[in-house]
């Protein structure tokens, strides 16, 4: 009977120490599971989703410009989040009007709004430009950088 009683508790003491093993090395792999990978998987987009697109007509600007029409300061029906804005450099904030110069450092390629027509802007003539300052966005001759329209608030 001794030895039954000792061969039970070995064999109890064996399966106790393979089953905490199988434990360890499953947490083992769930923490490998966790760690994020090098790379990351591909990720083929979100489902249901058509991309915005172009209105027709959004790069057919008016080859001439009635000033009378669009000489106005508005404010912005609704405004839109489109990330950070970083003034130019050594320059103060201003509150622009329409018929104000526009510092060229203020229409540099990276604050024209290419993309106007997603924030409900006319088309610009041709000659002109949509550009942003801070949480406005402004129509400007991109030759003299002469304001022609202001929309104010445009962006939060």
């Amino acid at each position: 009977m001794e030895l039954v009683t000792k061969f039970t508790v070995c064999l109890a003491l064996a399966l106790a120490a393979a089953g905490a093993a199988g434990t360890a090395t499953a947490q083992h792999e769930q923490e490998q599971q966790r760690r994020a990978p090098e790379h990351g998987e591909p990720h083929a987009g979100p489902r249901n989703y058509s991309r915005v697109v172009e209105p027709k007509g959004w790069d057919h600007r008016p080859a001439s410009v009635d000033h009378h029409v669009y000489q106005h300061n508005y404010q912005a029906a609704r405004s839109f989040r489109i990330g950070v804005y970083h003034r130019p450099g050594g320059w103060a904030p201003h509150h622009w009007v329409y018929g104000e110069v526009l510092p060229r450092a203020y229409w540099a390629a990276h604050y024209i709004l290419a993309d106007y027509w997603l924030f409900a802007f006319e088309v610009p003539p041709a000659g002109y430009e949509w550009v942003r300052d801070d949480t406005d966005a402004l129509l400007v001759n991109v030759a003299t950088g002469e304001i022609l329209q202001v929309e104010y608030g445009v962006f939060a």
